[in-house]
């Protein structure tokens, strides 16, 4: 064998390429990883550049080019790509306008849940007795009522705004975070490396900043991952029973909801922003689960 071909690796199903040429890492990765991670990337891209990429005013109506179908079919106009809404809206702008907004409601609410989750699951962790308890039992307490009827509570005494629908988001999911910090927490503090932080006399606060913290950061992470994931899907079916973020602004999970009535006439009404939040769902679980496995070490030993 060459040393070329020592030197060779490759990703199964393309053919293989020196060391020097694909990185190592890129060469070990999978494929639909790599594709996810660009779809992904081309999503968010598209959202942020919304303003500049939408030909239209994602609001504004026309009635008399309502329901036009995509390009390529019949009755299609050649000014609306991916066709119009019942109202004559052009989706294409909806749509990237929609994306920009469902993927900051389910940011923000992934970043406050994680936030009001780890100070909670720590406290709990660290301070045993008492606080462990009432704050484990307010955790499970959570976890056992149907979250869609607390958001029902929620909007119908404080308003559909996006900032209430931001802090929804930021509620669903943090009795999750508390109990992954809190277990983790329990196992990190019987390990000889914190038992010899106590036996030099230094603070638990200094303990938990400085020792356990960072050991938290890859576990925590993947949650955020799927987390972020299951807020979109969370956002969408709020949206589309009415209780997300009211119209005109649009969200993808609102104009599947405004569409549905249309599904057998205009099926393209539901189907472009339910594709998005599938390609959306779909890439983040994705590299949710690649970063569990990079950060795991008991999977990477296998």
């Amino acid at each position: 064998m060459s040393d070329l071909a020592r030197m060779s690796v490759g990703v199964p199903g393309l053919p293989a390429v020196p060391r020097f040429v694909l990185p190592i890492w890129l060469a070990r990765a999978r494929v639909p990883l790599i594709a996810a991670g660009l779809v992904l990337a081309l999503l968010l891209v598209a959202a942020l550049c919304a303003p500049l990429l939408a030909p239209f005013d994602p609001n504004a109506q026309k009635l008399l080019a309502r329901l036009r179908p995509p390009i390529g079919f019949e009755r299609a106009d050649a000014r609306y790509w991916l066709g119009s809404d019942q109202l004559g809206r052009d989706l294409l702008s909806r749509c990237l306008y929609g994306l920009r907004l469902s993927l900051a409601l389910a940011l923000f609410g992934t970043v406050l849940g994680l936030v009001i989750g780890v100070t909670i699951g720590m406290v709990a962790g660290l301070g045993r007795g008492f606080a462990d308890a009432a704050l484990m039992a307010v955790a499970d307490v959570k976890l056992a009522l149907p979250f869609t009827l607390v958001a029902l509570l929620v909007i119908a005494i404080a308003g559909s705004g996006v900032g209430v629908l931001v802090c929804v988001l930021g509620l669903a999911y943090w009795a999750q975070f508390a109990r992954l910090v809190r277990g983790q927490l329990l196992s990190l503090r019987e390990l000889p490396f914190v038992e010899a932080a106590h036996a030099i006399g230094a603070r638990p606060v200094r303990i938990a900043l400085r020792h356990m913290l960072p050991n938290l950061v890859g576990p925590v992470a993947v949650m955020a991952t799927l987390t972020f994931s299951n807020l979109i899907l969370l956002e969408s079916a709020l949206s589309f029973i009415g209780i997300g973020v009211q119209p005109p602004t649009a969200t993808l999970g609102s104009m599947v909801g405004q569409g549905r009535d249309y599904l057998a006439s205009a099926p393209w009404v539901v189907a472009a922003p339910a594709v998005l939040i599938m390609l959306v769902s779909l890439c983040v679980m994705l590299l949710g689960d690649a970063l569990r496995d990079r950060m795991d070490t008991r999977l990477r030993a296998r």
